[in-house]
């Protein structure tokens, strides 16, 4: 039995969790959303500047509940926005430290979780770990190119959640996750389509960069050619004067439902369909249509051969969604649905194998 600390940071919370790992059993004995106020967070310019404060709230969760940090057989952080690598458990090294501190790729406040991990863990004479980032890259070659040799795809995805509910799906298969062909589906404020092979994500769509299904909050793919002339005003954008930052945040976090219905909650969008609108059901189907293409895409990355199509995340718990996604795929495969995510136990899980011997730490580099 290993008992874990668990620290994912996110844009306005910390979530912390303390698992319980065993052969037998792995639990959440006692979980917490630190809500951050908008107040609060503006006072630091950079994400990093949140480090001592995020810090500082940790530490008071923990004399709230009176534990103790040598309780704990190790602490595992959130992974950031990294350089692409493999899957799998990273243990927090000096490399990993500096890069996210002074050269992450993007600004983003999972880049704080293995800094608060590894403080936590060296005072606690325990180890660090991180567990399938954002930028856990598996393609094959003929992935990564794109219609310009200047531009390469990139794999960024909810590897995490992903990575974690595929190897439920194959175990609810009665299969290891290295024996099957699964095409998995996290769907929240962001979705990923993902292609897994034997044990392996060869292909996803970029969703942060605008590939793939529109989202709650995304835009996803969208005809270039507009895209290009509402960047310049050319008409008929004339009107629409953008900097970069405020047409990124058009397409990423204001794009998607946002931007057609004026909210991300899904749930407030099934009460209007309830109530008889006809356009939100319209765009909320629309959304569900493009899911069911990208899955057939990734169908076709697997040449057919799929065991199951996995669909996790929040938007999972809505039956319509679900029944309209399945009636485009379930011709493929079967459907598994994981409503939710997984993402502490997954992070916990990571640091168990690694623990237990199953697994063995990968060092970043």
């Amino acid at each position: 039995m290993a008992r874990i600390l668990v620290i994912n940071p996110g844009s306005t919370s910390t979530k912390l969790a303390i698992c319980e790992m065993g052969d037998e059993e792995e639990k959440i004995v006692l979980e917490e959303n630190i809500h951050h106020s908008s107040e609060d967070l503006k006072r630091f310019p950079h994400i990093y500047d949140q480090y001592d404060f995020r810090r500082d709230a940790i530490f008071e969760f923990l004399n709230q509940h009176n534990i103790s940090i040598h309780t704990f057989d190790a602490v595992v952080g959130r992974g950031g926005v990294m350089k692409p690598i493999p899957s799998g458990t990273y243990r927090v090294n000096e490399t990993m430290l500096h890069e996210m501190r002074y050269t992450p790729r993007r600004e983003h406040a999972s880049n704080l979780g293995c800094a608060l991990a590894y403080e936590i863990a060296t005072q606690a004479g325990v180890p660090a770990f991180i567990v399938d980032p954002v930028s856990v890259d598996e393609f094959e070659p003929l992935a990564r190119i794109s219609g310009l040799p200047e531009i390469e795809r990139q794999s960024f995805s909810h590897a995490l959640n992903l990575k974690a509910t595929c190897r439920r799906a194959a175990r609810d298969l009665g299969k290891r996750y290295q024996d099957v062909n699964l095409v998995g589906v996290h769907m929240g404020g962001g979705i990923t389509v993902s292609a897994h092979r034997k044990g392996r994500m060869i292909d996803v769509n970029q969703a942060l960069d605008g590939t793939g299904p529109f989202s709650p909050e995304r835009a996803g793919g969208l005809p270039i050619g507009d895209v290009m002339r509402m960047c310049y005003s050319v008409p008929p954008y004339e009107h629409i004067k953008l900097t970069y930052e405020q047409m990124f945040k058009k397409m990423v976090g204001q794009g998607g439902l946002v931007a057609h219905l004026g909210t991300n909650d899904v749930r407030e969008i099934l009460r209007r369909i309830d109530a008889g609108d006809e356009h939100a059901r319209l765009i909320l189907e629309a959304m569900a249509y493009q899911v069911a293409k990208e899955i057939g895409a990734m169908a076709t990355v697997l040449k057919g051969e799929v065991d199951a199509i996995m669909i996790t995340g929040g938007l999972a718990h809505s039956n319509l969604l679900m029944d309209w996604i399945a009636e485009r795929t379930a011709w493929i495969a079967p459907i598994l649905i994981y409503p939710g995510q997984m993402e502490t136990l997954a992070m916990a899980e990571g640091a168990w194998r690694v623990l237990k011997g199953e697994e063995q730490a990968q060092e970043y580099v």
